[in-house]
């Protein structure tokens, strides 16, 4: 006898789930797309997609043993930053 299929999980969801998934208000994973500070997303016709992939991988880009950790790469937060090489430049 055939065990019932059990449903996959979507691999994709949208801004609402998305943001759900880690933690965060609607506003601020669109703050972070609008800057280019968050997580990867696809735009299918009109629609905003985020693959699960890709947000946890997002997320463990913040991961830290301490809070003197230096290995750990920076999670940016939503607001617009000056690019590395422009910094004092008048």
């Amino acid at each position: 006898m055939t065990a019932p299929s059990v449903p996959s999980p979507p691999r994709f969801v949208r801004t609402q789930q998305a943001a759900a998934f880690l933690g965060l208000s609607h506003r601020t994973l669109e703050k972070h797309r609008t800057f280019g500070t968050g997580p990867a997303y696809r735009k299918l016709g009109g629609r905003v997609l985020y693959a699960l992939d890709d947000l946890q991988a997002w997320a463990d880009r913040g991961a830290r043993v301490s809070t003197t950790d230096l290995t750990a790469e920076a999670v940016l937060p939503a607001k617009r930053h000056t690019p590395a090489g422009d910094r004092g430049r008048a």
